[in-house]
């Protein structure tokens, strides 16, 4: 970890371009020693011990969600929803309270009117937000703040940075800053499982959902692999996904995006490729999936876990110890 703070200490002072490359040239090194846990980790299949199924007995559970990062992706969120809408879906928009743009209380409102989901994406998105236990009860004071003049649930971190015992501090019903498997990221232990799970709470204070996206990031594919197959690799994990009956969630940012068929091969890609996906599985999986927008299954796993816990003392929990840091990489847990 303490090389991880470092590197977003001096972040700010590096160009953008820079930092891509070598980014890049670490991600290939990661791919050569990673093809036995992901995309796939196939231990992530198993269902967790009470596991019901989801509601209306579809067969998985297919949630999106965005993180907008900048001026460039808060000028794209209309854009991108518009799309989204076209093909009868709906997402969730986590905007950063305190970053380089201002969030503008009229876009909340547009989003919300249409069915969509607004969440509260770190505080400053700098990679700091968990440098000391000190620093971050004063920051999750303020976050608390946005959560309620947003009238919102739900809370991800910048860069997936976490430590899921801290989090217990916001007044949240969900958190998304983990996932299955992803070696790519600063704290690469994943999970482990393609299910949402609930994290039981700590000092009387109530627990909170834990939703793990379980498909590659847009960025990872598009931008640090450049990954030719980004699309087939998507429709090769939800085929998989869908099989065990888990939850496909992805993050897909706006900031990379690139519409009216204009993109820049190291920052961007074509809108078609997501929209191709979004076809596609509507397509091949039409009526056998549940599509609730993040609120909506934390709010189902939540209520699914007490009702178990109460019928027969069966579900368990999990204690947010256990994935705390994530420090590690999952291929070697």
């Amino acid at each position: 970890m303490l090389l991880t703070r470092l590197y977003y200490r001096c972040k700010r002072f590096v160009p953008w371009h820079i930092r891509l490359f070598l980014r890049q040239v670490h991600a290939r090194r990661i791919l050569k020693n990673c093809g036995d846990f992901w995309p796939i980790q196939e231990s992530a299949g198993c269902k967790p011990p009470g596991w019901r199924g989801w509601p209306d007995g579809k067969k998985f559970a297919f949630v999106l969600t965005h993180d907008v990062e900048g001026h460039r992706g808060l000028d794209c969120v209309t854009q991108l929803a518009d799309l989204e809408m076209q093909l009868g879906f709906r997402s969730s928009f986590n905007l950063i309270p305190e970053g380089e743009y201002t969030v503008p209380s009229t876009l909340r409102t547009w989003l919300t009117d249409r069915g969509f989901e607004v969440g509260v994406h770190d505080l400053h998105h700098d990679g700091r937000l968990y440098s000391s236990w000190k620093g971050f009860r004063r920051k999750a004071g303020v976050i608390n703040n946005y959560l309620e003049e947003w009238n919102v649930v739900g809370f991800r971190s910048a860069f997936m940075l976490r430590n899921l015992d801290w989090i217990h501090e916001l007044n949240i019903r969900y958190d998304a800053s983990t996932f299955d498997t992803d070696p790519f990221e600063p704290q690469p232990r994943g999970v482990g499982t393609i299910y949402p799970f609930y994290v039981e709470g700590t000092n009387g204070r109530e627990g909170y959902v834990e939703l793990p996206y379980t498909l590659p990031q847009d960025s990872t594919l598009f931008l640090l692999l450049k990954e030719r197959n980004g699309l087939r690799i998507w429709q090769e994990k939800l085929d998989w996904i869908a099989e065990c009956g888990g939850m496909a969630l992805v993050n897909v940012h706006p900031d990379y995006v690139a519409f009216g068929g204009k993109s820049h091969a190291s920052s961007s890609y074509p809108v078609a490729l997501y929209m191709e996906f979004l076809t596609w599985l509507k397509q091949k999986y039409a009526g056998e999936y549940w599509h609730p927008r993040p609120a909506e299954i934390a709010k189902f796993v939540h209520s699914t876990a007490v009702a178990e816990a109460n019928r027969t003392n069966m579900y368990q929990p999990r204690k947010a110890s256990l994935w705390a840091s994530g420090g590690e990489n999952y291929a070697e847990s």
